[in-house]
């Protein structure tokens, strides 16, 4: 008893002590912060406009991934890569700063543009109705605000401005919260609709405000010519970051509509707020690997530190992941009644897989992150596809047999593959 009290100890001040949990200590007030949030907004939401309408607003939201990193140009790893590995080279962050305003800019007002001219076939296809032309209108003219502060995050993250990003986010949550409600309480389900595709926006004129006196924000920085080099090395990371948005989302609006068209509503609604309760508590672990991980990978070049790093990573996610989902397991019930309404009670038989399935995904991504950190672009884009198809196909097999658990139980065995993937094509450095 007392040698296993001293080894908890002991794991204990090694976590204390490991950078990525100095890291989390900065981001953990943001995330409790975009939690707490997230939760009142899911709770009000749920309430107005029910399973449905937040089946709905799911589709809209996939929809909305794919477009916000489209008009991004899909630069934002490189930025944060780039940024960081020539922070000390004030001429080369002005020429990578300018290249990706300009990409920015093409793309957001190309994106925009799309989205006006063609709102009601995007009506009809996301959201399987007419009605809602006048949101994918009002999207078209504001993206180009959220890719700008997409942009500015990007290069906070690159500078490892920990504290000044993670107060960006806070604000951020807190306002994206107050904007939302005044939205849905006033209009309801068209309410919901608008605020998802607009709140995001209104942030870019909040960072400006808090970051003005950094260096770097001067337009100096902004009007070098374009550098056909640096957008080739950009271009790598589009193509990723624009494979991630044509695969996952797609994924899940292809599911999602077989299940609103073909088995109902409400049970896409139960499916869509199990992806909300997941992507708050992954929150918690992604949102320090876009800060800390991918950066610390980028700068390390042997595989002897690649393989540590690594290592580090997995002793100190995975053992809070296992405490963390049997937690969320027990208390499922008690949580669909804090987060939701009654009605959505049937989805505690979700929960097993979902979580069995997030598990799998973290651990995979602890590998995976190496193929965006070293550009490994083919290999990335291959198995992105792969995988995505593998869900589909697994997803409407198991759905025909199980219904909407099937296709947690799809989600789950796909992570599963993909784990073991990661395994064999990174052997080399973790074995």
């Amino acid at each position: 008893m007392v040698k296993l009290v001293s080894k908890v100890l002991s794991f204990i001040r090694r976590v204390s002590k490991a950078d990525i949990i100095q890291v989390f200590s900065f981001t953990a007030m943001s995330t409790f912060v975009r939690m707490l949030t997230g939760f009142i907004s899911i709770k009000v939401i749920a309430i107005i406009i029910g399973p449905s309408g937040i089946a709905l607003l799911g589709q809209l939201n996939n929809f909305s991934s794919i477009i916000m990193s489209t008009a991004c140009g899909g630069i934002n790893s490189g930025i944060t890569k780039y940024i960081a590995e020539y922070r000390e080279s004030v001429d080369k962050i002005k020429i990578l700063l300018s290249t990706a305003f300009k990409i920015t800019l093409w793309c957001s007002v190309v994106c925009g543009i799309f989205m006006v001219a063609f709102n009601r076939l995007l009506s009809n296809t996301i959201m399987l109705s007419s009605e809602y032309g006048y949101v994918f209108i009002i999207f078209g003219l504001t993206v180009f605000f959220y890719a700008l502060n997409m942009l500015i995050s990007s290069v906070l993250n690159g500078y490892k401005e920990f504290k000044r990003y993670v107060l960006v986010n806070i604000v951020g949550s807190v306002l994206g919260l107050v904007f939302t409600l005044c939205f849905v309480f006033a209009w309801g389900l068209k309410g919901a609709l608008i605020s998802a595709v607009t709140f995001q926006s209104i942030m870019l004129f909040v960072s400006l405000r808090m970051i003005r006196k950094l260096p770097w924000v001067n337009i100096a920085y902004f009007i070098e010519k374009f550098n056909n080099k640096i957008a080739r090395k950009y271009l790598q990371y589009s193509l990723m970051t624009l494979v991630i948005a044509a695969t996952g989302p797609v994924s899940q609006l292809l599911l999602r509509g077989h299940v609103i068209s073909n088995i109902s509503a409400v049970e896409a609604g139960w499916w869509e707020a199990m992806n909300r309760i997941s992507n708050m508590y992954l929150m918690v672990i992604t949102s320090s690997f876009g800060v800390y991980y991918l950066p610390k990978l980028s700068e390390i070049t042997d595989n002897a530190g690649l393989k540590k790093e690594i290592f580090r990573a997995y002793k100190i996610i995975i053992p809070l992941l296992l405490v963390g989902f049997t937690f969320i397991y027990v208390f499922r019930f008690f949580i669909i009644k804090v987060l939701f309404t009654p009605d959505f009670l049937p989805m505690g038989k979700l929960f097993i897989w979902q979580l069995f399935g997030d598990l799998f995904k973290i651990a995979s991504w602890l590998l995976s992150y190496l193929m965006v950190a070293k550009s490994m672009t083919k290999a990335f884009i291959s198995t992105e596809i792969i995988f995505a198809g593998l869900f589909i196909g697994l997803g409407f097999l198991f759905m025909n047999l199980k219904g909407v658990v099937g296709i947690t139980q799809a989600y789950f065995i796909n992570y599963l593959i993909y784990f073991i993937t990661m395994i064999i094509l990174f052997r080399k450095i973790i074995l």
